[in-house]
């Protein structure tokens, strides 16, 4: 190869971009290489490569294959399924996760003396080490995926975690998304609704999408960043030590014993019958029991009945029966369980499309992903969606919501808002996630002061934008009009201290308490509306203002709401705040004719 010819290839190896699957249980990296997406294997001649670290007392790492080498004379220093950490809080942690975890100062967890986006980052360092070494090149890009149901703070933790690997992360990508660019790659012609079930080893995700000539657009997602294989893995364990009545193990014992559960699990896809067998497990006994299909999948039927729920919940968000879908397509690890891809079929009415690697598609997706960024192939547009509203607290503790769940992004929305009591200086902006009515019901995702000059009640203008990048990360804006003065908050660190069936228990509550938050909301309003009211209407009426034919209608009406509001009811409240208004109307209409021509009177006299 000439010196011209190498630096032409060495430029163009410079644009590109990896496609990056950070999996809980494996994860593999990508590249498009003239014009094909392609994966890449590692000197193993695999192209995917175990999520797991040894972290040695020296601080010495290794990643993958080798580090599980180590498990069986270290096991307490090879960390696995670290994506489960990523984002949260320490009192979030589960009780068997597979080593030890200690809090850090700001009440993160540490493994081993490291941060979640640490060790991540340990194997994001070994992704691009493979690929440079594929490549005979430095490539500094990437494309992440992650699940579709992380929220802000696990977001940001993965753009971290690339970022301490020496990567600018230039998207961060849904799964499911990643999995349906795979799928659709040779279809770009065809219009379909597409279901993409996604159960990995740690994380679960159904979402729906339209794909018509490039255009992949997400209509609604659901999922939950807990539910996995490797919640199944402690199932089987826990069976076989039950049948074996064995107790209390530590947690060296532990870590082997999973490792064999995992390796049953993997062996029933094929197989009728599995024996579990770990000789010595904890230096003394051993433990041998036959498990068979059957064993497992009485034990995954609620778990798998958990991803069907959601599937359903996706489905109503989307207002689309499963008939209106052209396929169902199966990725994940998990999804190699014949009884996974039975109840799949059973609930979308059809045979679940298994011509994606389960493994590999979401890498892949990554990649092409990666490839229409770096400009290597064709444009697709992707758009993608926000799991949950977004929005702040009003007056009156009511949500009011700037984004709705299930908004395209990248996006911007915004409001005006206004001081509500005299000489208010200062407006406090509490952001919010959730579903419900009431600001109460809903998580705080953090909060800032705007100042302003203090002003009179609604005098003050205080604009409240929103924004979400490609990457599910959230900026919130505050400005003050008179001023021009902007306050701005990048929410990419602010965990929510909520594990997953809480964020799923909200959006089943929200639904449930429908017509009771509703009633909430009206009789909030109602009641701020009646407080506004009813002084005013009593000075009007105690300087003599109104004339005497509505006098008694007034005076009626403020007398109803005074009742409706003692009652607590909401539509009562505003059926009576209704009739004070009309009742009051024509009084005050004649209120600023007259005020006007006091105004011109002046006017004229001081000329």
């Amino acid at each position: 190869m000439t010196d011209s010819a190498r630096a032409v290839k060495l430029a163009a190896m410079s644009e590109m971009i990896l496609g990056i699957d950070l999996g809980t249980t494996n994860s593999a990296v990508g590249v498009v290489d003239s014009g094909f997406p392609i994966l890449l294997a590692n000197e193993e001649g695999r192209r995917i490569t175990p999520s797991a670290v040894w972290i040695g007392k020296d601080g010495s790492v290794e990643v993958g294959a080798k580090a599980l080498r180590r498990r069986a004379l270290e096991p307490e220093r090879v960390v696995t399924s670290i994506k489960r950490l990523m984002g949260r809080r320490t009192s979030e942690v589960e009780e068997n996760f597979p080593v030890q975890v200690t809090a850090g100062a700001d009440g993160s967890p540490r493994v081993l003396g490291k941060s979640p986006e640490e060790i991540s980052a340990e194997i994001l360092l070994e992704m691009k080490r493979i690929a440079e070494w594929r490549m005979g090149a430095e490539i500094t890009k990437a494309v992440i995926t992650v699940p579709a149901y992380f929220h802000d703070a696990q977001r940001a933790a993965t753009k971290r975690a690339g970022e301490l690997a020496g990567l600018e992360v230039v998207r961060i990508l849904n799964e499911p998304t990643a999995a349906a660019l795979a799928y659709g790659l040779d279809k770009l012609g065809e219009k379909a609704r597409v279901a993409v079930y996604d159960l990995g080893g740690g994380t679960f995700d159904l979402s729906i999408l339209e794909m018509q000539d490039g255009v992949f657009q997400v209509l609604a997602t659901h999922g939950d960043t807990r539910l996995g294989g490797d919640d199944l893995d402690a199932l089987i364990l826990d069976c076989v030590l039950e049948r074996a009545a064995i107790g209390e193990i530590d947690l060296a014992a532990r870590v082997r014993l999973m490792a064999e559960a995992e390796r049953v699990k993997l062996a029933l896809s094929d197989e009728e019958v599995a024996v579990f067998r770990v000789p010595f497990y904890d230096g003394s006994r051993s433990l041998e029991e036959p498990v068979t299909r059957a064993d497992l999948e009485k034990l995954a039927s609620p778990w798998i009945a958990r991803t069907l729920r959601l599937c359903r919940q996706a489905l109503a968000d989307a207002a689309l029966q499963p008939e209106d879908l052209s396929a169902v397509v199966v990725v994940g690890g998990s999804t190699r369980m014949p009884a996974v891809r039975r109840a799949v079929g059973e609930l979308f009415g059809r045979e679940p499309d298994i011509s994606q690697h389960p493994d590999e598609a979401i890498a892949l997706g990554a990649t092409i992903q990666g490839g229409v960024l770096s400009g290597a192939l064709r444009q697709m547009i992707l758009l993608d969606v926000t799991p949950l509203s977004l929005g702040i607290e009003t007056f009156g503790g009511l949500m009011n919501v700037l984004i709705p769940r299930n908004t395209t992004i990248p996006c911007k929305a915004g409001e005006m808002f206004t001081n509500a009591a005299d000489g208010q200086a200062a407006m406090r902006v509490r952001v919010l996630q959730g579903e419900r009515e009431m600001a109460k019901d809903n998580w705080e995702l953090g909060s800032f002061d705007v100042r302003f000059s203090p002003s009179p009640k609604g005098q003050a203008r205080v604009g409240v934008q929103f924004k979400i990048d490609e990457n599910g990360i959230l900026e919130a804006l505050a400005r003050d009009v008179s001023t021009g003065v902007d306050t701005v908050i990048r929410i990419e660190s602010a965990a929510v201290d909520v594990d997953d069936a809480a964020v799923e228990a909200m959006v089943s509550e929200s639904v449930e308490h429908a017509f009771t938050d509703m009633a909430e909301r009206v009789f909030t309003e109602a009641k701020m509306k009646a407080e506004e009211l009813l002084p005013a209407v009593e000075a009007v009426l105690a300087q003599g203002l109104a004339l005497d034919d509505e006098r008694g209608d007034i005076e009626s009406a403020a007398a109803a709401v005074r009742v409706a509001l003692a009652g607590g009811a909401a539509n009562p409240l505003k059926s009576a705040v209704q009739r004070l208004d009309s009742a009051t109307e024509a009084l005050a209409a004649r209120l600023v004719e007259q005020a006007l021509d006091a105004a011109l009177d002046r006017k004229l006299s001081g000329e």
